[in-house]
């Protein structure tokens, strides 16, 4: 009897071998369903093989091409900075009004707490007469170029769940940073750098830690890649021992070989995603060395920055965001630590540590502006300053501790700032009321600024998705509470 060998191999095939054999298929359909998100977001299809990173046409015409953000990790006291109450200095040290107390949360504050004025003079400046603190002399030079916004609120008052919902839209781990998104919406300028960079400062990570520039359900090749300013800028780029760079070269060629062929087999977008980023990991070999390079800047240079070749400081992140701006990268995202000023010791007192603090800052912040204008970059580069919520109008006193003065959590109102990317400069934005408590006019809010930053960006902020868990995800959320804010736009 003769056997029919091709019905005895269809006899043979299992649902495993079935679906293993299929599976390029279904994973091609599985990428055609991703990247019809990436259409959705920036109007151009990445093919299987391609680029991830490649630039991707905008939803619109941007006024922004990258974006800078400061954030003071911890949250600065708008009351010593910018939102100037005379009010409260007039009745410092008085009881807190008991309307203030009514179903508040505060994070740390017992008991019935006492009001807290401002050690520190303030003046106007610039076009629109905007209220700058004595501790920032240098940025109130540029105050001209920036928009002010005293009027923020957020619904979050520990630092963890408000650093992720400013940075992923989102209080709860898994969600994408706003870098994340911006690269998966635009891609990348610079095929040899990361198109998000992080740069950390004032030697800790921020609350939330590496969450907050975290690519959450996006594929990961869109995460953020976290620079230093010693030793290696990012950590295992460099050859190992006994490897030199025509060695890796043939290794990762191999594993290309190797991956192309799970690709084809499984059809993983996500293996995609490991090609593009050991191919990029090769190129950032030199790329990245060179752009971290502070000695190539001229000596008046660093001293505008007041920047310190090989120190690990917020002047010297400020100048490599210009770098790194000025070479291509997308995002540039600066955390910088050591902002949550309760008054429990010396460095969290509002008179004694918040000093070192705005003189950290200040200078290296003006220096940033001002160089981003005469180099004309400042007009496509959106720079955003904040912390993650604003600090009380009253003592915090934890313990009874009088010795030092500081300010609990507060979600209700605080200050950011904005400069270039489409932003009016000279702007002074929404009010408080007299004691600096809660908003008065002009509310903006953390999706807000959310929705304004990908608009600048040329991203419709309620159209701009990826499908994740059935559901068209976006930046600012499932609800249409995030509104464009073109009254800061020019």
């Amino acid at each position: 009897m003769t056997m029919n060998l091709r019905l005895e191999h269809a006899k043979a095939i299992t649902r495993r071998h079935f679906f293993g054999r299929t599976a390029q298929g279904i994973g091609g359909m599985a990428l055609a369903s991703l990247l019809a998100g990436e259409t959705r977001g920036a109007g151009a299809s990445t093919l299987a093989g391609q680029n991830p990173m490649a630039p991707k046409r905008p939803m619109f015409a941007p006024k922004a091409k990258r974006v800078i953000y400061l954030h003071m990790a911890g949250s600065p006291p708008q009351h010593e900075l910018f939102d100037y109450k005379p009010t409260l200095v007039k009745h410092n040290g008085e009881p807190c009004p008991d309307e203030f107390l009514k179903k508040a949360r505060f994070a740390f504050i017992k008991g019935h707490p006492r009001l807290l004025g401002t050690p520190y003079k303030f003046k106007q400046y610039g076009q629109a007469g905007t209220w700058v603190s004595e501790l920032l002399p240098h940025f109130a030079s540029i105050v001209d170029d920036v928009a002010v916004i005293k009027s923020m609120h957020t619904d979050q008052f520990n630092h963890a769940p408000a650093q992720l919902f400013v940075h992923t839209g989102n209080a709860r781990l898994g969600y994408p940073a706003i870098g994340s998104w911006a690269t998966y919406g635009l891609g990348s300028e610079n095929q040899n750098l990361p198109g998000f960079v992080v740069l950390v400062s004032g030697g800790k990570d921020p609350s939330a830690g590496k969450s907050v520039w975290g690519s959450g359900f996006l594929p990961s090749v869109f995460q953020g890649v976290q620079c230093r300013t010693s030793g290696d800028p990012v950590l295992y780029l460099s050859d190992p021992a006994g490897m030199n760079t025509h060695g890796r070269r043939r290794m990762l060629d191999a594993v290309r070989e190797l991956n192309e062929y799970q690709h084809a087999s499984v059809g993983d977008p996500e293996t995609l995603t490991r090609i593009a980023q050991y191919e990029l990991a090769y190129r950032m070999q030199i790329a990245v060395p060179e752009v971290m390079d502070i000695t190539r800047e001229s000596k008046a240079t660093l001293q505008m920055y007041n920047a310190e070749p090989g120190a690990q400081r917020f002047a010297n992140n400020c100048l490599l965001a210009r770098r790194l701006v000025e070479s291509g990268v997308r995002y540039v995202q600066l955390f910088d630590w050591g902002w949550d000023f309760h008054g429990t010791n010396r460095n969290t007192d509002i008179t004694l540590g918040l000093k070192d603090k705005a003189r950290e800052i200040d200078q290296p912040i003006a220096a940033l502006i001002g160089d981003l204008k005469q180099r004309g970059l400042l007009d496509e580069t959106l720079v955003v300053w904040s912390g993650e919520f604003g600090r009380t109008s009253m003592n915090e006193n934890r313990g009874g501790n009088s010795k030092f003065l500081g300010r609990d959590h507060h979600p209700n109102c605080f200050t950011i700032w904005m400069a270039g990317g489409g932003i009016k400069p000279g702007l002074s934005v929404g009010e408080t009321d007299d004691l600096g408590y809660f908003i008065a006019e002009n509310p903006v809010s953390v999706r807000d600024l959310q929705a304004t930053m990908l608009h600048q960006l040329g991203l419709d902020p309620h159209k701009f998705s990826h499908p994740f868990q059935g559901l068209n995800a976006r930046l600012i959320g499932p609800t249409e509470e995030a509104n464009v804010r073109h009254d800061l736009l020019l």
